[in-house]
């Protein structure tokens, strides 16, 4: 579940191991470019926290960010 928190959207996503963590977070990458959006990863071997605000809009939570969240909730599906 994303949580809005410090004007960010964040979530964290467990993994049975770094490689499978890592997987995740290039096909992020992937989807990324595609929306024109980056996040930020933390990784530590099988976890991920992605935070996502909008630079543009002074670092902000905005549609953007909601609407990169719901596509990278896709990719677990």
């Amino acid at each position: 579940m994303w949580l809005e928190k410090d004007n960010r959207l964040v979530r964290e996503f467990r993994f049975k191991d770094f490689q499978e963590a890592f997987t995740f977070m290039t096909r992020v990458a992937f989807l990324a470019e595609q929306h024109r959006h980056h996040p930020t990863f933390h990784n530590e071997f099988s976890y991920v926290r992605i935070e996502l605000h909008t630079h543009d809009a002074g670092g902000i939570v905005t549609s953007k960010d909601r609407h990169m969240a719901e596509a990278v909730d896709g990719l677990l599906q």
